[in-house]
């Protein structure tokens, strides 16, 4: 059986817990990111988002419908460029339509400042990362910095709203480095390391609750620091209790474990 694909066009599509408006924001999808259609009702489908396999349900009114020979391409892709600009614009070259995205957005085969969806040609102008630096430990503390002070969202994977694993996993996306949307999912990947003095900038840290889930996780930096988004992306203290908020002068987090990604 066929599959149904999709594209995001827009700037962001929320992607909801149920298919409905007042269901939580669990994710958003950025422009350019392409999914697997899995159920259709009268106004909402569910979708399975093809970078991180992360299911949702997106407004139907927001579905762009792609071929299937077009998904393939997307799928096969070593790596697809994303623009390094906080905010931008692509403009249709048919139609001469502008769109506006933001940082972390998916800009399918882009050559020479044209890329393709589908038959359809847009222009983009901005910065792009349009080669994959997987080791490139450099890159994503310059893609973590752009964040700062960007403000929390539970579900949100943009500049101007954006929950901790959204955060993780763009700066990684730049860099060419696909990883799971959540952060207990995040905490399945990389080696683990035994002291918190072996971590290098990078390295993503992991933080529990009570019971033992994993709700959290930041950046490492250099000099026991953590960029992570807790209120906004911020900056703070680690060690091996969790994150100090000089703030309130106390701990916010409670350290589980500490992973290594990139070796």
């Amino acid at each position: 059986m066929a599959q149904e694909f999709g594209i995001c066009i827009l700037s962001i599509i929320p992607g909801r817990k149920e298919p409905a408006d007042s269901s939580e924001q669990v994710t958003q999808l950025l422009f350019g990111e392409h999914y697997v259609v899995k159920e259709k009702r009268s106004k909402w489908i569910r979708i399975q988002c093809e970078m991180d396999e992360y299911e949702c349900w997106i407004d139907r009114k927001q579905h762009h419908p792609i071929s299937e020979k077009f998904g393939d391409r997307l799928n096969k892709q070593r790596f697809t460029a994303v623009s390094l600009e906080l905010a931008g614009i692509v403009q249709n070259e048919a139609t001469r339509e502008i769109t506006p995205i933001l940082m972390g957005s998916t800009l399918p085969f882009l050559k020479d400042s044209i890329f393709k969806i589908d038959k359809q040609a847009y222009r983009f102008e901005g910065m792009a990362q349009t080669k994959a630096e997987k080791k490139n430990i450099d890159s994503l503390v310059q893609n973590a910095m752009v964040y700062l002070n960007a403000p929390y969202l539970w579900g949100g994977r943009q500049p101007f709203g954006i929950d901790c694993s959204g955060f993780v996993q763009l700066c990684y996306r730049m860099s060419g480095i696909l990883l799971p949307r959540d952060a207990y999912q995040q905490a399945t990947l990389g080696h683990a390391l035994s002291f918190i003095e072996e971590a290098k900038p990078g390295d993503l840290a992991f933080f529990d609750n009570q019971e033992g889930k994993i709700i959290h996780v930041g950046m490492l930096l250099e000099n026991n620091h953590i960029i992570h988004a807790s209120g906004k992306v911020r900056i703070d203290r680690i060690d091996h209790q969790g994150i100090y908020n000089n703030d309130v002068k106390d701990y916010s987090h409670r350290l589980r474990i500490i992973k290594r990604i990139i070796d």
